[in-house]
């Protein structure tokens, strides 16, 4: 792969000047039509050797384009509220919107690059980071993301040279560290293990440009062509709709996993009286807010997305939670239609900004689960999109688990008949009519659809790391000590893990 990029590339003066201001104008012109489509976001990651002029290429762009609709970013080392976060969160924050072009020095591939060249991680933790970063590019790809990748590569020869160079250079010395030297002297290694790097994670979708950096015109051309010919491309395919997504979903008719009905084998009849619910409901309470004070749970963090059917009591059940915590610990996450903001990223991307630092605590009134529920139900989402965000879940709350979070999972469930009662007691009862709208009735009719969804729901998105919990909540007491006790015993269960 690097061998192809050692050929000693050049491009006299006369050339470069002739062709720079066509290519600076034509990236303009290409970055306004990617922002009146705006169906999508450009994504660079630029990384490479030391001294092979990453800084130089992304400023050089920046100069090139209209710099109010770029955002760059580099990735230096995590600060102490990433360190308290998964490992992605960080450059989730990172991310442009759509219409917008987003410059990352690196990128996602610095952290596992770092930790691996510095002998801290082993070879396998550098596979597995690897697939996440695969599965997460595949992922930006189906939401619509342009992504390209640029390695800067200069031989060992060419790469010394540079840094004496710029170390003859009073006005660039400074740019020349002692980690420069010292991964000079490791450059058949480092080479070797970018080359591992890129030729596992380069794809149609997201494919690595290796440019050779020797000579600066080279370079600063052969990327600006690069992006120009890829953002011209995916404009004329938007324009056309014959964009491709590169999802590996199963087909729209593929049945449940195991094609059980898991709401119709609940149990709804079960009851407390007010005697057994004080009594309960305080202990379950008590317990949950010792655990909450433990030292162990400075090292954890507590996500619980609470999902059910309307009138279902997730809100009675949320208030008895958060009832037993510290206010300072805690934060309520309810979910509605996405902003303009919002749907103006990845769809996972709101919810990634809300996750919670460790020895903290999220609490979602409604969750990512709404993709594959009334998005999926209300036609809000392609079958495709649908399909495809069950592994996506899976995999984003497999992240937050390694990384230490506990995830409480919690869909509580009344009865066809239960509902039609609360619907009718709220529309008589003056201070609770906010809680009914038209959307609640037309929500009702489509109760066949919204089932089959939650047992879909359920099969494909219970795993080991974070399973569900089916509540029965035809019973208002009975739903919040179940809600209470299952989030104390997970909780405890994983403090007491370790």
């Amino acid at each position: 792969m690097f061998e192809s990029a050692e050929l000693g590339h050049t491009v006299d003066k006369l050339r470069y000047r002739r062709e720079e201001p066509r290519l600076r104008a034509d990236l303009l012109d290409a970055q306004f039509d990617v922002g009146t489509v705006g169906k999508f976001p450009v994504i660079l990651l630029v990384h490479g050797v030391d001294a092979a002029g990453r800084g130089e290429t992304v400023n050089l762009l920046n100069a090139w384009m209209d710099p109010r609709h770029i955002r760059v970013r580099a990735f230096p080392e995590p600060t102490e509220e990433e360190r308290e976060r998964p490992f992605m969160w960080r450059y989730w924050q990172a991310l442009p919107p759509r219409g917008k072009l987003g410059m990352l020095f690196g990128g996602w591939y610095v952290d596992p690059l770092l930790e691996r060249a510095g002998r801290k991680g082993k070879m396998s933790d550098l596979d597995r980071a690897l697939e996440e970063i695969v599965r997460f590019e595949g992922m930006l790809a189906n939401e619509g993301a342009l992504i390209l990748k640029f390695w800067l590569h200069l031989s060992k020869k060419a790469q010394k040279k540079r840094l004496e160079s710029l170390e003859q250079d009073p006005a660039e010395k400074w740019r020349v560290t002692r980690d420069d030297w010292r991964n000079h002297e490791r450059y058949d290694e480092l080479r070797k293990l970018a080359m591992h790097v890129l030729r596992n994670t380069s794809r149609a979708h997201a494919p690595w440009h290796v440019v050779e950096a020797t000579d600066s015109r080279y370079r600063n051309l052969t990327v600006g062509k690069l992006l120009l010919d890829a953002m011209r491309q995916r404009v004329a395919a938007e324009k056309k709709g014959t964009r491709r997504s590169t999802s590996s979903a199963p087909p729209p008719s593929t049945p449940a996993v195991d094609g059980r009905d898991v709401l119709g084998a609940l149990d709804m009849s079960q009851k407390l009286t007010d005697a057994e619910y004080d009594k309960q409901i305080a202990r379950e309470q008590g317990r949950l807010a010792k655990l909450c004070r433990r030292k162990a749970f400075r090292d954890r963090s507590l996500i619980i997305p609470f999902e059910g059917n309307d009138a279902a009591g997730k809100g009675g059940a949320i208030r008895r939670v958060t009832g037993a915590l510290d206010a300072r610990q805690y934060e309520v996450v309810p979910i509605a239609a996405p902003t303009e903001e919002e749907r103006a990223q990845p769809y996972l991307w709101r919810f990634w900004r809300r996750i919670p630092k460790r020895g903290r605590i999220a609490v979602f009134d409604r969750s990512w689960y709404g993709r594959v529920l009334v998005e999926r139900v209300e036609g809000f989402a392609a079958e495709t999109d649908w399909l495809r965000a069950y592994a996506e879940i899976n995999q984003f709350e497999e992240q937050l688990v390694r990384s230490g979070a506990v995830v409480v999972k919690l869909w509580l469930s009344i009865s066809k008949e239960e509902q039609l009662k609360r619907f009718e007691a709220r529309e008589k009862t003056r201070f609770k009519r906010f809680k009914i709208t038209d959307e609640d009735w037309r929500n009702r009719k489509k109760w066949p659809a919204y089932a089959a969804a939650v047992n879909d729901m359920v099969d494909r998105t219970s795993t080991e790391l974070a399973p569900w919990t089916l509540v029965e909540a035809n019973d208002k007491r009975f739903a919040r000590v179940k809600v209470l006790r299952t989030i104390a015993d997970q909780l405890e269960e994983a403090l007491d893990r370790g």
